[in-house]
């Protein structure tokens, strides 16, 4: 079978990677030709575009770059016209890739998107898109599954993949000294700061988490480097300060062993959680009222973190937009780094969390039900 995989960032590459080795087990004539990065070339077949090459985020960026994102879908469109795959797996990336879904459909390509665009959250004029475009639709969170069946969209819900891509960690089972000692950080506990993994989230939440580096001075902060970007995007807010360490292509390592963390709001949220970190989730996009009105304005559901948007309750504190600020954040952090009371709930509430999600396996169960819906067109 010959598969044709889009995916446009970080989080899209290891889990359409963690798809393709399932497909592989599945599909012994697998053949693979995608857009996305470093680990899904590691499971083999053709890498038509790096996320690196093709990540435009924000209005700003995609004014400033048109002629790229045109070139882009000019090249993709070519691609699957020359190379006409038995199907179109599309991850995440809803900008480009339901444009590219459109197209698909217009020629014939059957359509399968995984890690589907959340339209619950805002954009719900994109449901009528993925209803006319998309022949399934694989999703990964309870609630959204019963959101697109009640909008009459062919759904199927295959468990979540962070839950695989947290058991496959590397040294998983390593100890809190080992893992000091491997990335040269000294022994006091530890605060993770995810501060997301585009230049925007960088440029709006960060600063305020470093800010909190000195209130807390029997804790080290480390900052978790996201896998798009190198010391060079993080040298600027760091202005050569030496007590905030980063370390690469470690999240999962890093949040297991903090006693808390800073995260803005994304996958991440979900990903600290099923680690048992407790969390303050933090998120703003620019200051001013101007962007708290275009936030709540256009942002339908009740929460922002996943963990709460899962649960239907809040579990951890949100601190979006002007409630992002330094008090709220010194004070919630001070909570969860005591053996306080709401700690000890986050903890319970992450249990139950965890069971809801499910175990492992949710990319051997996505391509045993892409195998079985293909096999249904006869393919």
């Amino acid at each position: 079978m010959k598969y044709y995989i889009i995916a446009g960032e970080p989080s899209g590459d290891l889990h359409a990677s963690n798809l393709m080795k399932a497909l592989k087990a599945e599909d012994k004539e697998a053949q693979f030709r995608y857009w996305g990065g470093d680990l899904m070339a590691h499971e083999g077949g053709e890498l038509v575009r790096h996320y690196r090459d093709t990540a435009v985020m924000g209005v700003w960026d995609v004014l400033t770059h048109l002629g790229k994102i045109n070139n882009n879908f000019n090249t993709c469109k070519a691609d699957l016209l020359a190379h006409r795959p038995d199907v179109l797996i599309l991850v995440d990336y809803a900008g480009f890739n339901l444009p590219i879904a459109k197209f698909a459909k217009q020629n014939g390509i059957l359509t399968f998107y995984y890690i589907v665009p959340k339209t619950w959250a805002s954009k719900e004029g994109r449901n009528k898109q993925l209803k006319l475009y998309v022949d399934k639709l694989f999703t990964i969170l309870p609630f959204e599954t019963q959101y697109f069946a009640s909008k009459g969209i062919d759904v199927h819900y295959c468990g979540n993949p962070v839950m695989d891509a947290i058991e496959k960690r590397d040294n998983k089972d390593e100890q809190f000294a080992d893992f000091c000692k491997r990335n040269g950080l000294d022994n006091r506990p530890k605060v993770a700061l995810l501060a997301g993994s585009r230049k925007s989230e960088l440029k709006y939440n960060l600063p305020v988490m470093l800010r909190a580096v000195e209130k807390f001075p029997d804790y080290q902060f480390v900052i978790a480097g996201a896998p798009s970007f190198t010391i060079a995007d993080y040298e600027p807010y760091l202005a050569g300060r030496t007590d905030v360490k980063i370390v690469f292509m470690q999240t999962y390592q890093l949040v297991s062993n903090a006693r808390a963390a800073i995260v803005t709001s994304g996958t991440a949220t979900l990903e600290t959680a099923v680690l048992n970190c407790p969390q303050v989730v933090v998120y703003l996009m620019w200051g001013g009222a101007f962007s708290d009105f275009v936030a709540h304005r256009f942002i339908k559901s009740k929460f922002i973190s996943l963990v709460n948007l899962i649960l239907g309750r809040e579990v951890v504190k949100e601190l979006f937009q002007k409630a992002y600020t330094f008090d709220k954040l010194t004070s919630e952090l001070t909570t969860l780094l005591a053996e306080s009371n709401e700690r000890k709930q986050m903890l319970s509430d992450y249990a139950e969390l965890r069971q809801m999600l499910g175990g492992a396996g949710c990319s051997e169960r996505a391509a045993k039900a892409m195998l079985n819906e293909l096999k249904k067109n006869n393919l």
